[in-house]
């Protein structure tokens, strides 16, 4: 259970959906707990759970659901931002709660709008703290390219959100 944040997060993020995400979790601790003599003891338990949600999630949801809309659905942003409202913070006055709000909403959105091959190395590493390794096993594909589709993720990502940051172009 000391994972489950963190998979809820990875599991919304790929599902874009609280119900769906709940589900994942749920199957992937069933799963892990099913196949837990697979598990290396010292090894890194929380790729290693969240290496069976990702496959886990394409093997059943990505057959189901062969192509996942970027476009938000009516309703689909109340209930993001409802999960954000429930997220503990350090006791902001009013004025910080607001703009944080804000802030995760507009990257949330931008993360929305990212292909899937470039979200997800963003949401292992940047928001999940994996190592590029770590990430680079859990996506089943190579360094390099873990690093690539950072480098690339992280760029449109700037490019969503530079408008609301106010940041300018380099020359």
């Amino acid at each position: 259970m000391l994972h489950l944040d963190h998979l809820y997060r990875v599991a919304f993020h790929l599902a874009k959906e609280p119900d769906e995400a709940q589900d994942l979790v749920q199957e992937t601790y069933a799963r892990a707990l099913g196949s837990y003599q697979q598990f290396a003891p010292g090894t890194h338990l929380k790729a290693w759970l969240t290496k069976i949600l990702y496959n886990f999630f394409f093997d059943h949801y990505h057959q189901t659901k062969r192509w996942v809309s970027v476009e938000d659905k009516a309703g689909e942003e109340d209930e993001e931002r409802d999960y954000w409202e429930r997220v503990p913070t350090e006791n902001p006055g009013p004025e910080s709660q607001i703009l944080l709000k804000e802030l995760n909403v507009k990257v949330t959105d931008a993360l929305k709008k990212l292909p899937e091959e470039f979200r997800m190395p963003i949401i292992l590493v940047d928001m999940g703290d994996f190592s590029y390794a770590e990430a680079a096993e859990v996506l089943s594909c190579p360094l390099g390219t873990v690093r690539s589709r950072l480098f690339r993720g992280r760029k449109i990502l700037y490019q969503y959100l530079k408008n609301y940051v106010g940041a300018k172009e380099k020359a």
